[in-house]
């Protein structure tokens, strides 16, 4: 996303860049230097970004700085990329250099850009794709729709590049997105939606694929008297006793990095099915849920 509502998207076109701002008002190369994960480079950050914005919770000075760190590094040379250019259109660029502070301007926190001159409108997507397209989050993950971005990208090396896996990986991925997706629009619905809320910034949604230094967590939600917040790890099918670690990762991340003093953090895996492993593992874990998901498809007359 370049700048909001895309308002500088056709200056990056132009100039041959993508970037962000977030306030970080200097050259942050030594930072990203040292900083071996985002992890490291958030430790630094947040801290002075929370000073300059003592009114943000650490949950939006995460996202920020998770962002900028994204953007900044964690992006390859070589790398595809797609943006909206604000007219309900998508534009292809491959990254081609590392990254440059340009004091002064606008998205001062670059990586230069070859854009190609290929654009694609977002009613030639698919709906899956649109919706991870959508989110609200300045940089998301879409390497696993290579295969229809590919299509409009005018480039044949864009599903190499962009490190796709299987055929069964990427239809197990688009399973989980959808779960998420519906869990997501049908929250007050959901066992969660009377004692949590989907967690917003500034208006906007922004619990979904949050980042941590293990991977993007599924959802992330708070408790509606702001004591508790609660990640929710999904799987399409069969749960493991390995969800339980991964949701314990995630957990101990939101509460060492961005819990605020005296706030709780529990966890929820969802699945369609478990094994003994996960109820056996679950059982011990007092601060941590298992849920059932189930679906149906009915036919009707009319």
């Amino acid at each position: 996303m370049l700048g909001k509502g895309s308002s500088l998207a056709q200056k990056c076109f132009d100039e041959g860049f993508v970037g962000v701002d977030f306030d970080i008002d200097h050259d942050i190369s030594a930072a990203l230097a040292r900083s071996d994960n985002f992890r490291d480079f958030n430790r630094e950050y947040i801290p002075r970004w929370l000073e300059k914005y003592p009114a943000k919770s650490k949950v939006a000075a995460g996202l920020a700085m998770g962002f900028t760190y994204t953007v900044t590094k964690d992006i390859k040379i070589g790398d595809f990329i797609v943006s909206p250019d604000g007219n309900r259109r998508y534009r292809f660029g491959k990254v081609t250099g590392p990254y440059e502070f340009a004091e002064g301007t606008d998205l001062p926190h670059r990586r230069p850009v070859a854009w190609t001159d290929n654009y694609v409108g977002r009613d030639d997507l698919s709906l899956e794709l649109q919706r991870s397209l959508g989110s609200i989050g300045t940089v998301s993950n879409v390497s696993s729709y290579s295969d229809e971005l590919e299509k409009f990208s005018g480039n044949d090396m864009l599903g190499a590049s962009m490190g796709v896996g299987s055929a069964e990986q990427l239809n197990d991925f688009r399973m989980e997105k959808h779960l998420e997706d519906f869990l997501v629009s049908n929250w007050g619905r959901t066992n969660f939606g009377p004692d949590y809320d989907l967690y917003t910034e500034d208006g906007a949604f922004a619990g979904q694929q949050y980042p941590t230094d293990t991977g993007p967590l599924d959802i992330l939600a708070i408790s509606k008297d702001r004591k508790t917040i609660l990640v929710i790890e999904l799987k399409k099918s069969r749960a493991s006793d390995a969800a339980v670690g991964q949701v314990l990762r995630y957990m101990s991340y939101i509460s060492d990095e961005v819990a605020d003093e005296g706030q709780n953090v529990v966890g929820a895996i969802i699945a369609l099915d478990d094994d003994q492993r996960l109820v056996r593992a679950v059982s011990m874990i007092p601060t941590v849920d298992f849920y059932r998901y189930s679906m149906s498809f009915s036919i009707t007359k009319v």
